[in-house]
């Protein structure tokens, strides 16, 4: 009796367990962007570029060099960069299970102190490609 009672829960426990080992695209998407916003706030230029696939395109013409030269431009301009995601949405591709896409509202500011001495607001639709188990972005396109 009391192997039963011990038993259903602790089938419980060990089925939610498993369910949490399995990968899960779109957390991982959802994860990829996040490490995108973090890496642009830290201006960590080089994780940013690893997070790029190798076909990158920015806006249909601009590739990983332009995109390595704007951000040195921005982090030189700014002493503190923010990325504010006002909004933002990714989903998985119900065809193509390798892509994923995420639009966001997205406030562009920076400083040289505290306060902001720029901001833009921009709607950004960005398109990522996983490549060897990660989310890579492929193409980014802004209004």
């Amino acid at each position: 009796m009391l192997l039963r009672k011990f038993a259903l829960p602790t089938l419980c426990v060990l089925a939610i367990l498993a369910g949490c080992g399995r990968d899960d695209p779109a957390a991982a998407l959802d994860a990829a962007v996040q490490q995108l916003q973090d890496n642009l706030e830290a201006k960590q230029t080089g994780a940013v570029l690893e997070q790029l696939h190798p076909q990158f395109l920015a806006q249909q013409q601009h590739d990983r060099d332009w995109a390595k030269r704007t951000m040195a431009l921005l982090f030189l301009r700014h002493k503190n960069v923010n990325v504010m995601a006002l909004s933002k949405s990714s989903q998985l591709d119900p065809t193509y299970s390798e892509k994923g896409y995420t639009e966001a509202q997205v406030a562009l500011a920076g400083a040289e102190g505290l306060i902001p001495d720029s901001a833009r607001h921009y709607g950004v639709k960005l398109e990522w490609w996983l490549d060897d188990g990660e989310w890579k972005l492929a193409r980014l396109d802004w209004q």
